[in-house]
């Protein structure tokens, strides 16, 4: 047999499908990179590009041979060729097959020289029974692919998951361990390649826990949102199973270098779904990944405003964006006054986001709002609580007492300017911080004749040092330290309602270490240490200890 005729036989065998029985190192291995002549964009042209290659090397100079002159090795993604790694006989009968399929080109074109055929030669009879056998393992694996095609769920859509396990206790009087649990189902629909339909079902059963006030009308305590954990983040409190998520998210490409990042949300969006935060490692959007607390996962600007509507984000280049967004809620579907996307709540949010260099990212952002009585300024609509996400009661311009009469509520205009910013300082450890002020008019409700009328200021400020792949990859070590959302000064018509408050600040630190068992499991213990947690002068401070578990699938 010819030799260009025994390269196309063999040449049939495709390294991009070498995906074996899982006995098989290239079952579980397919980054190992030989030259694939279907997708020749990623091949190297010099053995320099490979950063952990030195000329050093005892084989450099047949490595070089391989690269320069055959065009053989890829390299993995990463531009390294780990050349201590160890090499099975099934590895190098596939970067065999690789080389042979680039050779016969090499020799269509006259390239290659008679003592490179030789070699070839000898290579080919060593190692025919192992290309035979891949190439009877690869028609077992179409079969297998075949199968699967036939009997798939949707060719469309993608099922993704995420349950919660949060064992935690707090250290106030009237508090309760607890055993609490979130569970979440994603479809991800694509129709196109470059959009996604989220579609979410979920259910839980957390609920907060109590910080004592010692005011006049208060019992036992009231719920501070200063106690809300992530996990929290749209649970509910019944394990009732509902769709509580759906949003649909597209590319349009203005120019090679300039896209637009779609996005509407007819059911809990928020703007985290689709703004830059500007706070890598802590916040995952409430999820059980990033941090422990909702306040440390970004800045609380972002729970301002939240519900049904749309925004877009602008990618100049690689460096900046521009976002906008607007959304209404919770009753964006009521048609009645007072509600609607124009008539009741509402958020319009603005933020311009830059890179400077691969390290440092700045935010800045500004939010308009407006809240009718009985909605807290920072309740972000797919938060299942009823006071607020972060903050204190008072911050949220909705206090209300533990047997449920309303102590502080108002119609509420609010606008609220943000400062966010991350500094990779050096590999696996991240800074991140922000700052925070809101300017609150209380409007009240001249038709009802309820409701404070007045002014206010919330300020909120905090930082956070993240120590990523600390002990194993993929695990985080976190520490946050902060102000809450809080009152630094209030103006109202109805003084009393403000008696036993205080302006001090309400310190959060919070410590916490995610260690992932697998690729689908990871065991997170932490602490969340408040200072004053209902901005009370006679507020003890509380202690949260928690252990979250996380499957992923």
């Amino acid at each position: 047999m010819k030799l260009q005729e025994l390269v196309k036989n063999i040449g049939s065998i495709s390294l991009s499908i070498v995906c074996l029985d899982s006995s098989s190192v290239l079952a579980r291995d397919l980054d190992y990179h030989f030259i694939d002549l279907d997708n020749r964009e990623n091949q190297i042209t010099n053995v320099s590009n490979l950063r952990d290659v030195t000329p050093s090397d005892w084989a450099y100079e047949a490595l070089q041979n391989l690269v320069e002159r055959y065009g053989c090795v890829v390299g993995y993604p990463d531009m390294t060729y780990k050349g201590n790694r160890s090499l099975s006989r099934w590895e190098f009968a596939a970067g065999l097959n690789a080389c042979l399929n680039n050779l016969e080109r090499l020799i269509e074109q006259g390239s290659v020289t008679k003592e490179d055929l030789e070699k070839l030669k000898r290579l080919t009879r060593e190692f025919q029974n192992e290309l035979a056998s891949l190439g009877a393992k690869i028609t077992k694996l179409d079969e297998r692919v075949a199968f699967l095609e036939n009997h798939q769920f949707s060719t469309t859509t993608k099922l993704n998951g995420e349950i919660i396990f949060s064992l935690a206790g707090a250290s106030q009087a009237n508090n309760q361990m607890v055993l609490q649990n979130r569970v979440r189902l994603v479809l991800d629909s694509s129709f196109s390649g470059e959009d996604v339909l989220h579609t979410r079902l979920s259910s839980g059963n957390f609920i907060g826990f109590n910080s004592t006030a010692n005011l006049e009308g208060y019992r036992s305590g009231i719920f501070s949102p200063q106690t809300a954990l992530a996990s929290s983040n749209g649970a509910g409190t019944g394990n009732n199973v509902g769709v509580d998520w759906i949003v649909y998210q597209g590319v349009i490409h203005l120019t090679p270098d300039t896209k637009l990042d779609t996005y509407v949300t007819g059911l809990a969006g928020s703007w985290n779904d689709f703004i830059p935060t500007v706070s890598p490692y802590f916040g995952d959007g409430g999820g059980g990944s990033g941090s422990l607390s909702l306040f440390s996962q970004q800045n609380p600007i972002y729970y301002i405003g939240g519900g049904s509507g749309a925004g877009f984000t602008l990618e100049l280049g690689q460096s900046t964006t521009i976002s906008l967004g607007y959304l209404a809620g919770p009753n964006p579907n009521i048609p009645t006054p007072g509600n609607g996307l124009t008539n009741g709540n509402y958020g319009l949010l603005g933020q311009i986001n830059t890179h400077i260099g691969e390290s440092f990212e700045i935010g800045f952002t500004y939010v308009n709002a407006y809240q009718a009585q009985g909605v807290p300024i920072f309740s972000n609509s797919n938060i299942g609580i009823e006071s607020g996400a972060v903050g204190s009661p008072l911050a949220n311009g909705l206090v209300i007492n533990d047997i449920g009469n309303t102590i502080f509520d108002s119609r509420k205009v609010v606008n609220s300017y943000g400062l966010e910013f991350s500094f990779r300082t050096f590999q696996g450890l991240t800074l991140i911080a922000f700052g925070n002020y809101t300017n609150v008019n209380f409007v009240g409700d001249p038709n009802a004749g309820t409701g404070f009328t007045g002014t206010g200021e919330v300020w909120s400020y905090g930082a956070g040092l993240a120590f990523s792949d600390l002990g194993k990859e993929g695990a985080l070590l976190g520490f946050f330290g902060g102000v809450q959302p809080y009152f630094g000064n209030v103006s109202t018509n109805q003084v009393y309602a403000l008696e036993g408050y205080t302006t001090s600040a309400p310190v959060h630190i919070e410590l916490f270490y995610k260690y992932p068992l697998n690729d689908n499991f990871s065991i997170t213990p932490g602490f969340i240490w408040l200072s004053n947690p209902t901005q009370t002068i006679n507020s003890n401070s509380q202690i949260i200890g928690v252990l979250r578990g996380t499957f992923k699938f």
